[in-house]
């Protein structure tokens, strides 16, 4: 079993983070991991991308080749326009529906929602709002992620839960406890997504 992620958004959002819980547990369940990372102009609001090859068996190249991608995760919904090239006919897009108006030209979002919801399997959730319901704003990543748990079928969701606390626990109980909250509320907003 494998699965290919490409994880994308804009600096400062936290992909880096949902990338370093997604290692924790492919880590945890015995997984083979290859992570290999682009980081735009991060700190001026560029595009940073991460490629995850997660595999029970060995893996040989970093980098996902296009039309290989499984699942493509972002933050940001241009930026997940952004790689379309790489997505399976199959694949998953789990995407932010609130944009990052990063440059002076960027397309109306109504057009950008439209271009995606042409693709057959996309879960599009509006994580900000979500992290902001459940009382942890800074943590729109981690309900992003719960999102992906929904159809990351190579990681179990426990696992996942275990990554967050063994990443985020140095900054103490608190800060593990509402990246978990943030998590589970995008977990339950997919499933109840898929169950329609």
């Amino acid at each position: 079993m494998k699965q290919d992620i490409i994880l994308a958004g804009v600096g400062g959002q936290g992909i880096l983070s949902i990338a370093t819980v997604i290692g924790r547990a492919a880590l945890d369940q015995n997984l083979y991991l290859k992570q290999a990372e682009v980081h735009g102009m991060s700190q001026r609001g560029g595009d940073v991308q991460s490629n995850l090859r997660l595999s029970s068996d060995p893996i040989h190249s970093d980098l996902i080749p296009r039309g290989g991608c499984d699942l493509i995760v972002s933050l940001e919904p241009m930026e997940a326009l952004r790689y379309l090239p790489y997505l399976t006919p199959e694949g998953w897009i789990i995407t932010n529906t609130t944009p990052f108006v990063n440059i002076p030209n960027y397309p109306a979002t109504e057009a950008v929602m439209a271009e995606l919801h042409r693709i057959p399997n996309l879960i599009a959730i509006d994580v900000d709002t979500i992290a902001k319901e459940v009382k942890s704003p800074r943590s729109a990543n981690m309900v992003l992620l719960g999102a992906t748990a929904s159809v990351l079928r190579i990681l179990d969701p426990d696992k996942l839960r275990d990554g967050i606390r063994t990443v985020f626990g140095r900054k103490g109980e608190a800060v593990v406890d509402t990246n978990i909250a943030a998590f589970d509320a995008g977990y339950e907003f997919a499933n109840q997504h898929l169950a329609r």
